[in-house]
């Protein structure tokens, strides 16, 4: 089960709205799932919209009721059978923080991983390949009115998840995430470790990398005790990624427990957090940057960065004490 953040994440979330659009099938099939969510966030003060085109017919009468019992909080839309769910909705909604499309099926790419945060950019220049793997045949052609919409600064994030218990609850509350996240204003902001809230999400982020076999495990107590030599990016508010500084000599600085959340990989984050890092040590006075690690995404984001592999007899000491581990060094001026 993944690890909630609840308190640190609904700081990034009060105040502001969060509607969740799910058509009829849906919905009747995740009832108890969805219900219970919003309720989560309702119970969070969290502002909440819900949007379902269920047919007013008899035997749905109990679904009507059980939501205005159950949702007294949120504002429940119904839209008309015979409209197009996806315009109506997109239509409607104007200001919006987060609008969560709940789905038959997650978004995938054409290697079948799930698709995690991108931005409109990248939709468009992937849905190519990815249109033979959406489930929902409607939902392909909305993707660019989504793009549209956000570009236009209607909404600030869409969420397209599947469906299911505990799904809105794991997009919003956990490191990794559930669905898919689309957004532009991906504003990153990087500085030291500034509270207890922050060690809590590292551990989690570090544990991620640790069940992956990349990173030797560091404990709360370790964290908590090295508080100050950790930075961390945030977006939102919110810690997407952290790395350790361990001062090798005078010069010198290794760039240690670096990692990113699930969810934002392949948003250039990682290339944010080790830039911001080398610019915080410079002006600390290191000018000499090593980094040991057997990821091979950490090696690509290296060298992309300019590192080149080493072996400098200086750093012999640390090398030996990660056998096997590739040392990857760059010099600034």
């Amino acid at each position: 089960m993944p690890r909630l953040f609840i308190e640190e994440y609904t700081r990034a979330l009060t105040g502001k709205t969060v509607c969740i659009a799910c058509r009829e099938g849906i919905l009747r099939d995740n009832f108890k799932a969805v219900i219970d969510d919003i309720k989560l966030l309702n119970r969070l003060k969290i502002k909440t919209a819900l949007y379902h085109n269920i047919a007013n017919r008899f035997a749905n009468q109990k679904y009507f009721r059980l939501l205005t019992e159950r949702l007294p909080e949120t504002r429940i839309v119904r839209v008309q059978p015979d409209v197009d769910f996806y315009t109506f909705v997109l239509d409607h909604e104007e200001k919006v923080h987060k609008l969560i499309f709940l789905e038959r099926k997650a978004l995938i790419d054409q290697l079948g991983q799930k698709i995690n945060a991108v931005t409109t950019q990248y939709v468009r220049q992937s849905i190519g390949a990815w249109g033979d793997l959406i489930a929902n045949t409607n939902f392909k052609g909305v993707m660019e009115r989504i793009c549209a919409r956000i570009d236009s600064g209607y909404y600030d994030r869409v969420h397209i998840l599947q469906a299911g218990k505990d799904a809105i609850k794991y997009e919003l509350f956990t490191i990794e995430g559930f669905g898919t996240l689309i957004a532009n204003n991906f504003v990153e902001r990087f500085q030291q470790v500034s509270s207890e809230n922050d060690v809590r999400i590292i551990e989690g982020i570090l544990n991620l990398y640790k069940a992956e076999g990349f990173l030797k495990p560091r404990t709360q107590a370790y964290l908590m005790e090295k508080r100050n030599q950790f930075f961390v990016t945030l977006i939102d508010d919110i810690v997407v990624g952290c790395v350790e500084k361990k001062s090798i000599d005078a010069r010198t600085v290794e760039i240690a427990a670096l990692a990113i959340s699930t969810k934002f990989r392949n948003q250039r984050v990682g290339v944010f957090t080790v830039q911001a890092f080398m610019e915080t040590m410079r002006k600390q006075g290191f000018t000499h940057f090593i980094s040991l690690t057997k990821n091979p995404n950490l090696e690509h984001l290296y060298q992309t960065l300019g590192f080149e592999p080493c072996r400098r007899p200086e750093y012999a000491e640390r090398q030996a004490a990660s056998p096997g581990v590739a040392m990857y060094f760059k010099q600034i001026p």
